[in-house]
């Protein structure tokens, strides 16, 4: 595992115990304070993943005393009696950004998994200055205009309304078989509107204090190589690779994110 781009104000450092070595370019965040303080944290998933996701993550986190939101989006999951032609992009920002604006939550670590980067951006126009710190993980970074579509090409069925959820996954995506079947046993069908709807930005993610990006390259996919480029030339954004994890981190080495998190937010 890789730690790169650190930002000169701030290293996350100590990683949890087992994992491999890291390098490392800065200076450091304080881990007993990170530790100390009560953080308020907001977890979103990816496509076809609801709050179930973070479950392992959210159980750490909440032992430590922090206050954690982990929820799902329209159409998913326990929601997923809701889905319709008419989710959207917008949809999906509304729902986070009615979470936090109707739970008065303020100095917020927001956390993005995947496709999750898109409608997070979106909500940060509203709700950027409640927002401490983010944190992508493995997670879309979109410009101004762009949809997950547009960084994700896919084949359109004309007349859906969902991209049907997978009924596989790669090898590489979890060691446990357990892990496998649990988590195909609980995705849902994406509604297909929120790949489609391009996003409206004015830099508000770019105004966050403090930013990270976690790739995780065993999941190969050309848009997030991209998004953890433009983050690693940005000396604003600090940036970590785990290369032992899958995709789903929080599910794969839930005790290695919630280190991670607590010192990022």
């Amino acid at each position: 595992m890789t730690l790169s781009n650190v930002t000169r104000r701030r290293l996350i450092g100590g990683l949890a115990a087992g994992v491999s070595a890291v390098s490392v370019t800065s200076s450091s965040i304080s881990s007993a304070r990170a530790q100390s303080a009560q953080k308020t944290f907001v977890l979103i998933g990816g496509a076809f993943y609801g709050a179930w996701c973070w479950h392992r993550v959210t159980e750490r986190l909440e032992k430590q005393g922090h206050k954690v939101y982990a929820f799902t989006l329209t159409g998913l999951a326990e929601r997923s009696h809701l889905l319709s032609k008419d989710i959207n992009l917008e949809t999906h920002i509304a729902d986070i950004a009615n979470l936090v604006e109707w739970e008065d939550l303020t100095d917020i670590c927001l956390v993005a998994h995947s496709y999750a980067g898109c409608p997070a951006s979106g909500a940060l126009e509203r709700i950027g200055n409640r927002v401490s710190s983010i944190v992508w993980v493995d997670a879309i970074k979109p410009a101004d205009g762009q949809s997950f579509r547009d960084l994700v090409p896919f084949p359109i069925e004309e007349g859906a309304i969902s991209r049907p959820a997978p009924k596989a996954l790669p090898p590489t995506a979890f060691s446990d078989p357990k892990d496998v079947a649990w988590v195909l046993s609980k995705v849902t069908p994406q509604p297909i509107g929120t790949w489609l709807q391009p996003v409206k930005l004015s830099g508000a993610r770019e105004k966050v204090a403090k930013k990270t990006y976690i790739r995780l390259p065993k999941f190969q996919l050309a848009a997030l190589d991209k998004a953890a480029g433009e983050c690693k030339s940005d000396n604003s954004w600090t940036v970590l690779e785990n290369t032992t994890s899958g995709h789903s981190v929080m599910i794969a080495e839930p005790d290695w994110l919630t280190d991670v998190l607590v010192k990022a937010a």
